[in-house]
């Protein structure tokens, strides 16, 4: 379960359907090609952001996890459920 931190405008919500996780997400400003942030661990003092780049759909999510040695991107792509929008 990774819920965004406060300061941060979530966008919505959604289940990984094989592991039953809740995770949140927002908007990503600063990249095209992936829309959104999946916030997949609670950032803390001397670990890295806590989010991951993604394209959420309503049953579907594509997660960047890795960077591939010819600096392209590594996907997941991961089934979801109970998808929803904030307002």
């Amino acid at each position: 379960m990774a819920f965004a931190p406060w300061e941060i405008k979530q966008v919505g919500s959604f289940v990984e359907k094989e592991y039953g996780q809740f995770f949140e997400f927002d908007a990503a400003s600063d990249r095209a090609d992936y829309p959104n942030r999946v916030w997949v661990t609670t950032p803390r003092e001397g670990m890295d952001s806590g989010w991951r780049y993604a394209v959420v759909k309503k049953t579907v999510a594509y997660i960047v996890v890795d960077e591939a040695d010819d600096g392209g991107d590594v996907v997941e792509k991961w089934e979801i459920k109970q998808y929803r929008e904030y307002l």
